[in-house]
C-alpha cells in the first residue's frame, strides 16, 4: 500500500518536472521557434498578396409545379365548359431538386456552359468562357507555380503526346458526344467555380458561380440558372410538347381537307341549284356527309389542340426567385488575414515538432551511444 502511495504522489511531480523541461526546451530553442514561424508567416503573405482575386455571384430559387392528377383546378374548370377535359392528359415527371447536380454535371450541360457569353473588362465585345479561358485569362504568379511544381509530370506528358492528347474521347454518328482534351480541362476548372446546392428540407436550390470579374460571375451565374430552369421545363414537359406537336400537325391536316372538301360541295351545289335530278341529290348527299364527317374530325381536334396547349401550360415548371444574381461588390477570395492567420499556426505548430522530434531523436541516440 505505501509503494501504491508513493508511486501516486510522484506522479504530478513527474509532470511537473516534463512540463518545465519541455518549457526549457523551447525556450532555449525560442530563437529556431521565432524564425521558422517568421518564415511561415512571409509565405502566407506572399500567398495571400499573390492570389488572385475571386468574385461569387449566386442566387436561391425554389422550383414549383403543378400537379397532373388534380385535373387543372380553376383551369380545368373553365375547359370544360368548352368541352375540354384537362384530366384526360397527364403531364411529364419531376426532377427533385436533389438531382439538380446531376444536370449541371452532365456533358451537355457543361458543353453550354463553355459557350456562355461574357463581357471582359478592356474588350468591347462579349467572348465565350471557352475564349475567355483558353486565350484571355492568366493564372498569375501561384498559378505559374503550381503548373510548373506539382503539375510539372502533366506539362511533360503532354508535351511528349502532343497533339495526340486532343483525340481521347469518342466522336461517332451513333449520338456520342465528342469531348476534346481543351473541354476536359475545362471542364474540371467548372468543378472549381460552379455550384448547385438543393436544400431538400427547405425545399430551394442555392446556384453559385466563381469569377475573377465581378460582371463575369454575374453574368455566368445568370446564363447558369437559366440554363439549368430550361433543362428542367424541358423535361418536365418533353411529353406533354411532343404530344402538342403531333396534335398541331394532324389538325393542320384535316383542316385542309375540311377546307376543300367545303369548298367542292359549295361549288357542286352553285353549279346544280335548278336541277332535281336523283344522281344530283345522291352525289349531294355524299359530299354533305363528306363534309359532315370532316368538320366533326376538324372540330374534335380543335379542341384537342386547346387541350394540349393548356396541358403545355400546367405543367410548365415555375421558378421563384428569392434572392437574385447581383453583380457582387466585394471580393469572396482571397481571404488574406485567415491565410496568413492559419500559415503562423502552421508554422509554429511544425517549430514546436522540428524541436521536440530533435530532441527525441537526440535522446535515442545517447541511449544507442550508451548501449
Amino acid at each position: 500500500m505505501a509503494e501504491n502511495q508513493n508511486t501516486t504522489s510522484n506522479n504530478p511531480q513527474d509532470d511537473e518536472i516534463d512540463l518545465l523541461a519541455l518549457a526549457k526546451t523551447i525556450w532555449s530553442q525560442r530563437r529556431k521557434v521565432i524564425s521558422i514561424t517568421i518564415s511561415f508567416m512571409l509565405i502566407g503573405l506572399a500567398v495571400a498578396l499573390l492570389s488572385p482575386k475571386e468574385f461569387t455571384a449566386s442566387s436561391t430559387f425554389i422550383p414549383q409545379t403543378s400537379e397532373s392528377a388534380k385535373g387543372g383546378g380553376s383551369l380545368g374548370g373553365l375547359a370544360s365548359l368548352a368541352g375540354i377535359n384537362l384530366g384526360s392528359m397527364g403531364g411529364g415527371s419531376e426532377i427533385p431538386p436533389a438531382l439538380y447536380p446531376k444536370i449541371t454535371s452532365s456533358v451537355t450541360f457543361r458543353k453550354a456552359l463553355l459557350d456562355a457569353k461574357i463581357n471582359v473588362e478592356g474588350l468591347d465585345e462579349a467572348v465565350t468562357y471557352r475564349t475567355y479561358f483558353e486565350d484571355i485569362h492568366a493564372p498569375g504568379v501561384l498559378g505559374l507555380i503550381k503548373k510548373y511544381t506539382l503539375g510539372l509530370p502533366g506539362v511533360i506528358i503532354k508535351a511528349i503526346r502532343g497533339e495526340q492528347e486532343e483525340n481521347i474521347t469518342l466522336n461517332t454518328d451513333n449520338g456520342l458526344i465528342k469531348v476534346t482534351q481543351e473541354e476536359f480541362e475545362l471542364f474540371k476548372e467548372l468543378e472549381g467555380k460552379f455550384s448547385v446546392s438543393p436544400n431538400e428540407k427547405e425545399g430551394f436550390v442555392s446556384l453559385s458561380f466563381v469569377m475573377p470579374e465581378p460582371l463575369m460571375a454575374a453574368q455566368m451565374a445568370k446564363y447558369a440558372q437559366e440554363l439549368l430552369q430550361n433543362e428542367v421545363i424541358a423535361y418536365k414537359i418533353g411529353n406533354t410538347r411532343e404530344q402538342l406537336k403531333f396534335t398541331e400537325e394532324r389538325f393542320e391536316e384535316k383542316k385542309t381537307e375540311f377546307e376543300q372538301i367545303q369548298s367542292r360541295l359549295s361549288t357542286f351545289r352553285d353549279r346544280n341549284q335548278n336541277i332535281a335530278s336523283a344522281a344530283v341529290q345522291n352525289q349531294l348527299q355524299r359530299l354533305e356527309a363528306e363534309y359532315n364527317f370532316a368538320f366533326n374530325i376538324y372540330t374534335e381536334l380543335a379542341k384537342q389542340l386547346e387541350q394540349a396547349k393548356l396541358q403545355v401550360s400546367k405543367d410548365t415548371p415555375i421558378f421563384s426567385v428569392i434572392q437574385p444574381v447581383t453583380i457582387p461588390t466585394e471580393k469572396s477570395a482571397p481571404k488574406r488575414p485567415l491565410i496568413l492567420v492559419i500559415f503562423t499556426i502552421l508554422g509554429l505548430i511544425l517549430s514546436l515538432a522540428y524541436i521536440f522530434g530533435s530532441e527525441f531523436l537526440k535522446g535515442m541516440r545517447e541511449q544507442w551511444n550508451e548501449g
